[in-house]
């Protein structure tokens, strides 16, 4: 083998996180929280800055106490349902390219929503269907507990260490370095905190993470 990148011969894994990572859905959660805020006569602005921070049920603990927590989070969730027969959701660039490059089996959707969610956005934004997702209701613990990735590693049949994670919020960069696995930021101006690589956009990443999952060596980390 000449010098340069060589290439792996374990295989290689990539694990997407999906809200800001693959699809922008900002907008689309903000109309659904501010929707259920209205609902119970809260400040949407308020209950909207403690949901980008907590799960649901740690939410309504905060903004909503007084409230009962399984109606709490049904009303939630018809709200989201709602949004995702009728929001607008819009990839970002480069993941239609990414996603259908990436060899069947070989990557996986890890979420802290639900995948029938999921799925539904994923049809409305055009993106290939992905054969794995671990959503919320897969594990017991969430971001940035380690569950959730260690999940989908063991469902490929993957070692973490041949795992690359693309996310863009600290919880989920927490949960992918806790489990072990390289973790790759994407869609901000600063980088998370611990990635190990840093892209402004999913349409940077794209050549470096097909690289990846193809067995480079030399594109495992900054």
């Amino acid at each position: 083998m000449t010098g340069g990148i060589t290439p792996s011969t374990r295989p290689r894994y990539v694990l997407f996180d999906v809200d800001g990572t693959l699809m922008d859905a900002v907008s689309n959660q903000r109309q659904v929280w501010r929707a259920w805020a209205n609902r119970y006569g809260l400040d949407a602005d308020e209950v909207y800055r403690v949901a980008l921070l907590t799960r649901p049920t740690e939410t309504f603990a905060q903004v909503a106490a007084d409230h009962d927590p399984h109606e709490c989070l049904t009303a939630l969730h018809e709200l989201e349902d709602e949004d995702v027969r009728s929001g607008v959701y819009t990839a970002f660039d480069g993941a239609a390219e990414l996603l259908h490059a990436l060899p069947r089996g070989s990557w996986a959707l890890v979420t802290s929503n639900y995948e029938h969610r999921v799925r539904g956005r994923f049809r409305r934004t055009g993106l290939p269907m992905p054969d794995l997702v671990v959503d919320a209701a897969a594990v017991a613990e969430g971001k940035p507990s380690p569950v959730p990735y260690l999940r989908a590693a063991a469902l490929l049949g993957a070692e973490p260490q041949d795992c690359l994670v693309i996310e863009d919020a600290p919880s989920g960069v927490r949960s992918g370095l806790r489990a072990g696995m390289t973790v790759w930021g994407v869609n901000s101006e600063a980088a998370v905190e611990g990635v190990h690589r840093h892209f402004g956009s999913l349409r940077d990443a794209v050549p470096h993470i097909l690289a990846f999952a193809s067995g480079a060596r030399g594109d495992t980390a900054a």
